[in-house]
This record gives C-alpha cells, sequence and structure tokens, in this order.
C-alpha cells in the first residue's frame, strides 16, 4: 500500500465540514481584498472591487479550496470555467480553469472504508492485486486498476464519500459565493441553471446510470474500428463504484507529435463521433476534458473514457439546431434568429445593437464550417475573437440571460473538441462532416 501521500487530502463529507471550507474561502478572499486594497490606496491608486477580487493571491484561495472540496463545488469550477465565458470575466475562468488539472485522491483509509461500503469488509477478496494508488484522479472519483473474478484486467472508479449527498448545498453555496462576490449581476436570473446543473452533477454521481451510457455507447460503436469503449461489469457495479475493462492507451495529446495526416484523421473521426452523437443518437458525451480521451499508437484507434456527462435531446431541439446550422452557413441572420428563438435564447430584447452583436458572436462560433475545406484549427484566433465579442457582450447585462442548459452542454462539447483541435494543429473539413446531417 506504499504511496505518496502528497497528492492525498481526506475528503469533507458532511454538510457542515463543506460549508464551512465555503466560510473559509469567503473570509480569506475578503481579507485578502481588504490587504490589497490598503496596499494600493497607500501607493496612490483607486483600484475597483472586481481588481481587489481578483488578485494571484486570491485565484490561489479559491483554487486550493475548490480541489480540496472536490465533488460539485469543484466540478462547478471546471464546467464555469468553460461554459461561462460569456457571464464571468476571464481572470476568474482563468482561475477556475486550474481545476481541470488539480485533483486529489482520498487518504487510503478513506478508500477502505469507502470500499468496504460498497462491498463489504471482504472486498479485497474479489479484486485481486488491487492497485492502492490511483491512475487517475478528478472532481467526483478516482480510478483504480485491479483483476476481476474471472481474470481481465480492470479499471474501478471510485466515487468521493458524501459527492451526491452534497451537491444542492456546494451549488447553493458556491452561487452565493458568485453573487456576494458580485461577478454575477443582480439582474442575471441563474436559478434555472443551477438547478439544470445541479441535476447534471446528480446524474454524472450515479455510476449505475453511467453504466448504462457506457453500455449504450458500447454497442452504438461496435464494429467502428476507430473507437474503444471499455465493457461495463454490471455484476460488480455498484452505486459508488463503476467496474468496466481497462483500456490501455496514451494521452491524445501525444499526438502533437504525430503526422500531420494522423492528427487530421483522428480529429476527423472526433468531430464525426460527436456529430453522430448529437444527429443520430441525440446522446451526446458533453464532458470535453483531454483525459477522456486516450489513443493507441500501434493501432491508430481512440479509447473512449467518463460517460458520467451524458446528456439526451430531444428531436426538436435537434432540429433546431440543424436550421441554425443551416442558417449560418447561408449567412441568413433572419434565419439564425428564428432558429435562435425557437432554441429557446433570450434574443428578442436589447435593441439592434444588441442583436447585431449576438449575430457576429454565432456567425463566429460556426465559422469552422462554413466552408467546404480543411479548417486549420491551429492557425485560427477564433477563441481569442470570441473572447473579445464575450467582453462586449458584458456591455449588455441589462438584457444577458442565460443560455437554454441544452445549448450550454453541446456548446461546452463543441468548444472542447475546438481546444483539442486547436492543440493538435489538425485540419479538419469540418463542413463536409456537418454538411451529412444537414441535407
Amino acid at each position: 500500500m506504499d504511496s505518496d501521500d502528497s497528492r492525498r487530502s481526506k475528503v469533507p463529507r458532511g454538510r457542515l465540514s463543506r460549508l464551512a471550507r465555503v466560510a473559509k474561502l469567503a473570509g480569506g478572499v475578503a481579507g485578502g481584498m481588504l490587504a490589497e486594497g490598503g496596499r494600493q490606496l497607500r501607493a496612490g491608486n483607486r483600484p475597483s472591487a472586481r481588481d481587489l477580487l481578483l488578485t494571484p493571491r486570491n485565484a490561489q484561495r479559491v483554487a486550493d479550496q475548490l480541489a480540496h472540496l472536490r465533488g460539485a463545488a469543484m466540478k462547478m469550477g471546471q464546467m464555469l470555467s468553460m461554459d461561462a465565458g460569456d457571464l464571468l470575466p476571464r481572470e476568474l475562468t482563468d482561475i477556475l480553469s486550474r481545476l481541470r488539472s488539480d485533483a486529489q485522491s482520498m487518504p487510503i483509509e478513506q478508500l477502505q472504508q469507502t470500499m468496504t461500503d460498497a462491498y463489504g469488509e471482504d472486498w479485497l477478496e474479489l479484486f485481486y492485486g488491487f492497485d492502492f494508488e490511483p491512475i487517475a484522479a478528478a472532481s467526483i472519483g478516482q480510478v483504480h486498476r485491479a483483476f476481476s473474478p474471472d481474470g481481465r484486467e480492470i479499471a474501478l472508479k471510485i466515487q468521493y464519500p458524501g459527492v451526491r449527498d452534497s451537491i444542492d448545498s456546494d451549488v447553493d453555496n458556491m452561487a452565493s459565493l458568485l453573487r456576494l462576490s458580485g461577478l454575477v449581476p443582480d439582474n442575471v436570473e441563474i436559478a434555472p441553471l443551477l438547478a439544470e446543473m445541479k441535476q447534471q452533477l446528480r446524474d454524472e454521481a450515479d455510476y449505475l446510470l453511467e453504466a448504462e451510457h457506457l453500455a449504450a455507447f458500447g454497442e452504438q460503436l461496435h464494429g467502428d474500428e476507430r473507437f474503444v469503449v471499455p465493457e461495463v461489469l454490471n455484476d460488480l457495479c455498484r452505486d459508488t463504484v463503476l467496474v468496466m475493462t481497462y483500456t490501455p492507451g496514451t494521452s491524445i495529446e501525444a499526438l502533437s507529435d504525430a503526422s500531420q495526416a494522423e492528427r487530421d484523421r483522428v480529429m476527423t473521426a472526433l468531430i464525426d463521433l460527436m456529430l453522430t452523437e448529437f444527429f443520430e443518437l441525440r446522446m451526446v458525451q458533453t464532458d470535453p476534458n483531454f483525459a477522456n480521451y486516450h489513443y493507441r499508437a500501434d493501432t491508430g484507434q481512440i479509447v473512449l473514457l467518463d460517460f458520467g456527462a451524458t446528456r439526451r435531446y430531444t428531436a426538436k431541439f435537434v432540429n433546431s439546431y440543424k436550421r441554425l446550422a443551416k442558417a449560418a452557413i447561408a449567412g441568413s441572420e433572419e434565419r439564425i434568429f428564428k432558429a435562435l428563438v425557437a432554441m429557446g435564447y433570450a434574443v428578442e430584447s436589447g435593441g439592434e445593437g444588441y442583436r447585431a452583436l449576438l449575430m457576429e458572436v454565432f456567425g463566429t462560433v460556426h465559422e469552422p464550417m462554413l466552408e467546404d475545406a480543411p479548417y486549420d484549427f491551429g492557425a485560427s484566433d477564433l477563441s481569442s475573437r470570441l473572447q473579445r465579442l464575450g467582453e462586449q457582450v458584458n456591455e449588455y447585462k441589462e438584457f444577458w440571460q442565460p443560455p437554454p442548459p441544452g445549448a450550454i452542454y453541446f456548446h461546452r462539447k463543441l468548444g472542447g473538441m475546438f481546444l483539442l483541435a486547436s492543440r493538435l494543429e489538425a485540419r479538419v473539413n469540418v463542413h463536409h462532416l456537418v454538411q451529412r446531417w444537414l441535407n
């Protein structure tokens, strides 16, 4: 059981202990603002509250405390860092983005108790050669290797204790912190977004539901030689432990050293899969974390992992998005506007300036699919242009309302694919891939 304890910390599981952590975070941030304000005033400056809040020291406080809490608090930080670029300042999303690579594992004693609660005192007799050192740790659980009773090498995704019970309070506490900080405008109604986030997190913490999603994707992709999906071992699964076959591979980012043709092929396959999930299956794995994709250099196959964030879409929503994509390709602002209204976007208020800005935002979002030619993701400055447009949207805070939840999660996946394609400097004819579904 020898292990490195430097990346282990006990997960607070009680509501009061988790609330105390958030209160400590709020107090530390407030104290940091006062100290920084004093320094700035002594230097003859008159800083804004936002400048005082978003200091490097406060950034570290936020990241450290959320990483320690894990669970819904950490997951919410990860989601906001990718999903709310048009709601939160860039400085805060930069802070929260640290959480995507800053997970800590449980102490061994807490791990043993979690497994005992799931399987009983003799759980080690069920899993041969159980490796107490996790191969991965994330916001909701950590992954360990072992062998099943029939001799297969398996991976166990073990949920942190108390995660499911703390979802509602974690989300409410984080929302209160954002409100009190002034980072979320008072006029923005985020209650529906918070309710949707709670449900999404409940689904992600339901490992039996994830087992169903894993099996469904395995069935749908059976025979597609481009992809490898782990096989779920239903008899060994529990509410807090998901058991599947171990599927080795290297980080998808290791493809950066591969040939241009191979990088293009892999990204074409992943974007094609995303479009198939949305337009045909209406079942999308919406978590774009790079760690969810591994690569097998010997076969060129892509290993697909983590289906907890799978979201199902209605035919109405998918068809509305088809109309939006067709309108974007045609360059018709009127049709784009009608499609956005049909999808549930609040775009009918704000005047001509606000409407024109939104049309530019959506025209920019869909840029990779507009031309029937390979889009060079590595050379694109689309992300920086969207960031500038997002800052302009902030000037219309009195009109801004959160997007419909379905769009948030699909755009989260779109953004993740764009970031990965940019990282790999891939060239993909997205127009050609999309047209198969629009026609």
